[in-house]
């Protein structure tokens, strides 16, 4: 009996430890899931920039609450006569509530967009003979804007974001330009199309995105 209480003990004790060390290894895993990652990677689909590339640097003080970001993307948008090319650029800083690099943030930055049109309905008037004939145009502008932000970003090594906010800016509402077409010279004004979020104050901007932090 004194044999059997014995080995039952040391059984006991092996066991115990097994689960212990089983414990203290699921511990340092999740440990190590949610640690910082400082450097992260992705993309971002919304408004304005539609698809576009972003990186983002947890800065490994201050608690790992400041992480610096930059976002960039070019694409082309076709409207009834008229062709746009934009390139968004936006740069900034996040401020990250919790000590991960990850969750609840808010973000203040800069952004820019640039923009590329040709209108294909242009009215052009030959002086010399007074006809008219239907031609096309090319101008740019650059719109520039404070843009404010909330958003949350999953931790991990695949992570997940989501953001809303606004671009503060002075957005014109036409554009006065000169073009020319078969020799013949015009002053235009036109409307600035409906691009995506633009409004008559800013740029409403919404995002999410998802990539990889290391």
């Amino acid at each position: 009996m004194g044999i059997f209480k014995r080995n039952s003990i040391i059984i006991f004790l092996i066991f115990g430890s097994s689960l212990l060390a089983q414990e203290a290894d699921y511990s340092i895993a999740k440990e190590d899931s949610i640690k910082v990652k400082h450097l992260a990677i992705g993309a971002k689909i919304g408004i304005p920039s539609i698809v576009g590339g972003s990186v983002e640097v947890v800065l490994p003080f201050l608690n790992n609450h400041i992480a610096p970001y930059i976002d960039y993307s070019t694409f082309s948008l076709d409207f009834e006569n008229i062709e746009t090319n934009l390139t968004a650029l936006e740069y900034g800083a996040k401020y990250y509530f919790g000590e991960k690099g990850s969750g609840f943030f808010i973000s203040v930055g800069r952004g820019s967009l640039e923009t590329e049109l040709t209108f294909n309905d242009l009215l052009y008037t030959d002086n010399d003979t007074q006809q008219s004939f239907q031609g096309s145009g090319a101008t740019s502008f650059k719109l520039n804007t404070s843009n404010f932000k909330v958003g949350i970003k999953t931790p991990g090594t695949f992570y997940f974001l989501f953001e809303l906010g606004y671009g503060v800016g002075e957005i014109p509402k036409e554009l006065n330009f000169t073009a020319q077409s078969n020799g013949i010279t015009e002053s235009f004004t036109e409307e600035i199309p409906a691009l995506p979020g633009i409004g008559s104050n800013g740029i409403l901007l919404g995002n999410v995105g998802f990539g990889i932090a290391f």
